[in-house]
């Protein structure tokens, strides 16, 4: 009886097999988080020519476990199909997160922010390097970071980004700006200017250079601030001095690059 089940399970590895829809259970790494998109197409095309792609599962007790092909299952199930045809593969956690994504990623079905979930996801569950994600993913280590780096933005502006149909350079050029605040103001403009990316930089660049501007004033505002503390203070020891009857007098001269105060206390002759 064990060489049967052995000699089943050698059959259906790497097989496609038909398997009933109800025994197929979600993948717990799936990429994908947003469901809403409409696959009534994808729908019409399975019902016609039916399922060219084989979904992949790999056997979890007595069901089984979906890699890849959501979609495909979600419109089968919308055309009342009962069985699917698998390929069931015999592959670990780790193995079977990193097919789901890539599987994905081909297909282009992930949004960019659900790509850089999945991304951090293998790297901090399953010990993987950026250098590695890269290599198993077919992408440079760079785009990598800069993917990952678009998990900056709060759950409120990558919402905004994906309802209003923002690109993913849309969303790598609002990190530039340091807090959600100035993000979100930017943000709120591009939308209601349906704001373009290279438009969407100049706005960014515009208001950068409008708060250093500020930052500038108010720094020269403490400087001149304090100027006038010392001059205050200058005045303020002649007045004391002439209460004093010390004939003590200041003089103020202005030069191109700086202000030049003289200050003139008389010297008491001895009698």
């Amino acid at each position: 009886m064990t060489g049967f089940l052995n000699f089943t399970k050698e059959k259906l590895i790497n097989k496609v097999v038909e398997v009933d829809v109800e025994d197929i259970i979600p993948n717990p790494n799936q990429p994908r988080l947003d469901f809403k998109e409409d696959i009534s197409p994808l729908a019409e095309s399975i019902a016609q020519n039916g399922i060219l792609q084989p979904i992949s599962v790999r056997k979890k007790g007595t069901k089984y476990e979906l890699i890849a092909g959501e979609r495909r299952l979600r419109a089968a199930i919308m055309c009342g199909f009962p069985v699917v045809p698998c390929i069931v593969h015999e592959v670990s956690d780790r193995h079977s997160a990193i097919l789901s994504l890539v599987e994905n990623i081909q297909r282009q079905d992930l949004s960019f922010f659900d790509e850089a979930s999945a991304i951090e996801n293998l790297i901090s569950h399953y010990g993987m390097t950026q250098e590695d994600a890269a290599s198993k993913l077919g992408k440079a280590q760079s785009t990598i970071a800069n993917k990952l780096r678009l998990l900056r933005l709060s759950d409120k502006e990558r919402s905004l980004i994906i309802q209003y149909g923002l690109t993913e350079r849309h969303a790598r050029s609002l990190l530039r700006l340091g807090s959600i605040e100035d993000r979100l103001f930017i943000l709120d403009k591009i939308i209601k200017g349906s704001l373009n990316v290279e438009r969407s930089e100049r706005l960014i660049d515009e208001f950068i250079g409008s708060k250093q501007n500020k930052i500038s004033y108010k720094k020269r505002s403490v400087v001149f601030q304090n100027v006038k503390i010392f001059v205050n203070t200058i005045n303020k020891a002649v007045e004391t001095m002439q209460a004093a009857g010390i004939s003590a007098d200041s003089r103020k001269i202005q030069n191109e690059d700086y202000i030049e105060y003289r200050v003139r206390i008389p010297i008491q002759k001895k009698r």
